[in-house]
């Protein structure tokens, strides 16, 4: 398996902090954002690289990150050649970039770097070799107001992805999908077609929904919660808590 962290982002909600800086390096507790991740990425049996794709306004910052310490495994930085938001490729354009590297013998994890996980990476990814087809990852959200700025997920018999709509105005279920997948080796060829014939750009939950009528998609019910660093005031909210119990909640 390899694993693709897209991370060529440039986060304006939390400007100017993130104005010369890229969001993924930012520390929350004693780890940076992309740490954390990286962290949960090497205890994974058999993962053999990660893939980062940055932008080329940030491309600098993410190598002085990767030469700081000796990593367990492999890190590749690619530039998806964009220097600000208004020419950024966007998340299934740097998916693109990203699986014309990985080769076409491995299984692909894909993760945005701008989350903290607070489950085991290790039984999102032991529930899809149980079943050896595309998986995405679920968690239950209440709020309305957050269900229509995600993708849901329509699950049946054996957590099957039935349906899958990106940030529907009127959501079908509670299952909240957060950019977190894995796509079988079988599947690549699929994906990369798919990816090369255009389409939408921006959040990969397109490319999820296309999937799920190609083939078999399959949810992992995530048992535990997810971070999404996306404002100042979620920053702030994950710094408070991480200061409260000293470690990862």
């Amino acid at each position: 398996m390899k694993a693709i962290i897209l991370a060529a982002g440039y986060a304006t909600r939390l400007y100017p902090l993130t104005r010369d800086f890229p969001k993924p390096l930012l520390v929350i507790g004693d780890r940076s954002i992309l740490d954390s991740l990286v962290d949960q990425l090497t205890q994974i049996d058999g993962l053999r690289e990660i893939i980062l794709v940055s932008n080329s306004r940030f491309l600098a910052h993410f190598r002085r990150w990767s030469g700081a310490s000796p990593r367990a495994i492999p890190v590749r930085l690619l530039d998806d050649g964009s220097t600000c938001n208004e020419d950024r490729l966007g998340a299934l354009g740097d998916l693109r970039i990203a699986l014309e590297h990985a080769g076409h013998d491995d299984d692909v994890l894909v993760s945005a770097a701008d989350n903290i996980l607070q489950f085991q990476l290790t039984e999102f990814v032991a529930s899809f070799q149980a079943r050896r087809a595309c998986q995405i990852g679920v968690h239950r959200i209440t709020d309305p107001a957050r269900l229509r700025r995600t993708g849901i997920a329509v699950l049946g018999e054996g957590d099957r992805v039935m349906e899958f709509a990106e940030k529907p105005r009127e959501p079908k279920t509670h299952w909240a999908v957060p950019p977190l997948y894995i796509f079988s080796r079988e599947s690549l060829p699929r994906i990369r077609a798919r990816l090369l014939a255009g389409g939408p750009t921006d959040a990969p939950g397109h490319l999820i929904e296309w999937l799920c009528g190609e083939m078999p998609v399959f949810a992992h019910r995530i048992q535990g919660t997810i971070l999404d660093i996306g404002t100042p005031e979620s920053l702030d909210a994950a710094r408070r808590s991480f200061r409260r119990h000293g470690r990862n909640p």
